[in-house]
This record gives C-alpha cells, sequence and structure tokens, in this order.
C-alpha cells in the first residue's frame, strides 16, 4: 500500500449521517434557557428603572447584578453539563467556527459574565456613575445573549417548530416576562407603587404577546407542514404534554394577566406578586414543553 494511502486511512473522518433516537436536549437545557432568560431580562428591567424610576432603581444596583451574575452561571453551568464532552469545552475559543451559533453564543456569553462581573463589584463599592455607564454596554449585549438560543435553535435540521422568527420573539418575551417578575419580588418595599405598577404592565403586556404567538403557532401551525401538524399531536387532545403544556399557558400567561388586571384595580401588591410568582414557575414548564415535543417526533 502506497503511502499517501496510508496516511488517508489513518485520518479518516467518520460523519453521523442518521437521527438521533430519543431525547438529546433534557431537561439541563430548560433549566439553561430559563435561567438566561431571568439574567438578560433583569438587567433589562434595572436599565429601565434607573430612566424611569431613579428613586426605585437606584437602590436595586447592586442586587440586580449579583441576581444577574448568579442566574447566567447556572446558564453556563447547566449548558457545560450538557455537552457531551465537556472538558473539550475550551475548543470552541480556541478552534471557533464562526458559521455555528454555539461559537458566537459562548463568546458573547463570556463577554455578557465578564460585564456581569464588574457590576457586582461597582454595585458593591457603590460607585454608581461608573455602574451606570457599564449598565449601558451590558444591556445592549444582553439582547444577542438571550437571543442566541433562538439562532441555536434554528439551526436544528427536521425541527418544523422551531423557527428563527417565532423563537427570536419567544426568547425576548421570556426575557421581559422573567425579568418583570424578578424584579418585582426582588424589589419588595425598594420600590415605588408607580415603579411596581410599570413592571405589571410590562409583565402583562410580555405574557398576552407571548400567548398570541405561542396560540398561533398553535391554531396555524398544522397548515404549514405536515411535520409540525405532527409535533403539535403531542399538546393536543390526549397528547403525551397536553396538561403539562396547558398547565404552563394558564400560569404563565393567562392567571398573571388577570391578576396584574386584578392588582391594579385593588392597589394590591400581594396579588401583584402572585402574578410575579406563578409567571417564573410556568415559564420553566412551558419551556420544557416547547423543547420536548419537537425531539419525540420519530425523524425517519
Amino acid at each position: 500500500m502506497a503511502t499517501h494511502e496510508i496516511l488517508a486511512a489513518t485520518q479518516a473522518v467518520v460523519t453521523l449521517d442518521v437521527a438521533l433516537p430519543g431525547i438529546v436536549w433534557p431537561w439541563l437545557v430548560t433549566v439553561n434557557m430559563w435561567a438566561k432568560s431571568i439574567g438578560t431580562g433583569v438587567i433589562f428591567m434595572l436599565f429601565y428603572l434607573l430612566r424611569t424610576h431613579p428613586e426605585s432603581g437606584k437602590n436595586l444596583r447592586f442586587m440586580t447584578a449579583a441576581l444577574a451574575f448568579i442566574s447566567i452561571n447556572v446558564f453556563l453551568l447547566f449548558t457545560l453539563a450538557d455537552l457531551h464532552q465537556p472538558f473539550r469545552m475550551w475548543h470552541i475559543f480556541f478552534y471557533p467556527h464562526w458559521s455555528s451559533a454555539i461559537t458566537w453564543g459562548s463568546f458573547m456569553a463570556s463577554a455578557f459574565l465578564g460585564l456581569l462581573t464588574l457590576l457586582v463589584f461597582l454595585g458593591y463599592t457603590k460607585k454608581d456613575e461608573t455602574f451606570d455607564k457599564v449598565l449601558l454596554w451590558t444591556t445592549i449585549l444582553a439582547i444577542p445573549v438571550t437571543l442566541y438560543t433562538a439562532a441555536l435553535l434554528s439551526q436544528c435540521t427536521a425541527r418544523e417548530l422551531w423557527q428563527m422568527p417565532a423563537e427570536s420573539i419567544q426568547m425576548i418575551l421570556a426575557a421581559t416576562l422573567a425579568g418583570s417578575a424578578s424584579m418585582i419580588l426582588l424589589g419588595g418595599n425598594k420600590l415605588t407603587y408607580e415603579a411596581k405598577k410599570s413592571l405589571g404592565v410590562i409583565l402583562g403586556l410580555s405574557a398576552l404577546m407571548a400567548f398570541i404567538v405561542y396560540m398561533s403557532e398553535y391554531i396555524f401551525g398544522p397548515g404549514k407542514a405536515e411535520e409540525l401538524a405532527a409535533i403539535l399531536q403531542y399538546i393536543k387532545g390526549d397528547g403525551e404534554y397536553t396538561v403539562m403544556f396547558w398547565l404552563g399557558q394558564w400560569m404563565t400567561y393567562l392567571l398573571p394577566m388577570f391578576l396584574i388586571v386584578l392588582s391594579r384595580a385593588s392597589k394590591s401588591e400581594s396579588i401583584l406578586k402572585l402574578a410575579a410568582i406563578l409567571a417564573l414557575v410556568g415559564l420553566f414548564i412551558v419551556k420544557h414543553v416547547w423543547l420536548m415535543i419537537p425531539q419525540l417526533l420519530p425523524m425517519s
């Protein structure tokens, strides 16, 4: 055998060209997305409060930065735990493939975490002016960080449900919903009534728009593709995830919207906090169902 033939044989590349059976992305990825929504969302809300309700926002700099820091670390930890070869994750940084959403997401999430670390330090040392300057760039970076998962899902072949336009909208709304809910609970007595009312409006509008997106996919999606119709059967009728899907829709969107209207009419902070808790818990359920059902459909 010629030398060049031996070299070619030893450097062969094996390519997987068949569908992977079963669930590839488990509940670890649900935690990943849920924590990311909280981490980016509270940064959006702090930026909003400091410009519209500065008296409320000024006392929440350190607490918000700390919550975002913890949430993004949870996001990164569960991302790492889900990797099939977690000890090779450094390859992403030293051998990047810029056509992959994972590469872009890894670099942006790392930069975002670096800025959050700086915000925690500035908040703890009460360097408010510098904090607000860094917060601006952190908020800008939070936008692609929260959209990154939508880009990743859209790159999955044969997953008709995960389309970029709808997924990107869902990711942004999940961040504003989780962020406003978290700030309502985190702020407590530090928030004025007007600030709480504004956060409640953001929570309610985020819930309404997200519910419209989900129902649009649920009602009109089957007419778009046979694969999508088959996927949605898992949440229709006696489908495997029907109960969990509707439980999530009620907890995350419908009940919080009703409770927010009720809290504004009665000026009850307790009802507003209940709406925030339901939205946060329900968001995990909603994300889990939307992640699972496309993976249940056989690809053969």
